[in-house]
């Protein structure tokens, strides 16, 4: 059990900064295209963290021309070059799904001073 976290520990990033859920993130990832590679920046609200260590994940969300789009990002993973939290968010729960259903000023979540 111990090689397992040794293993995995080994693979960790450990300059990623403090985020939670309600925080509006900008992650950069790494996207390749044939023999080209580029950097493509996706931005929005985290949604819901799962799991932890090597395997921990962020969902993301965005709304960008009125249609909502959700990416989960592994944290962890060597095509993610960044992460910066935008503003923190206050809010009460650990998932926030209702998010989803809600357009406009409703879907806002409250900045944390």
């Amino acid at each position: 059990m111990d090689l397992v976290k040794i293993l995995g520990e080994r693979y960790m990033k450990p300059e990623l900064p403090q985020m939670n859920v309600g925080d509006t993130v900008r992650v950069t990832v790494r996207v390749k295209e044939g023999a080209r590679e580029r950097s493509q920046v996706f931005e929005g609200t985290i949604i819901a963290k799962k799991h932890g260590g090597i395997n921990e994940t962020i969902t993301v969300r965005r709304v960008s021309y009125n249609v909502g789009c959700e990416k989960v990002f592994p944290i962890h993973s060597p095509t993610i070059v960044s992460v910066e939290t935008v503003r923190r968010g206050r809010v009460r729960r650990a998932k926030l799904y209702y998010l989803r259903d809600r357009v406009g000023k409703r879907a806002k979540v409250r900045e944390r001073i």
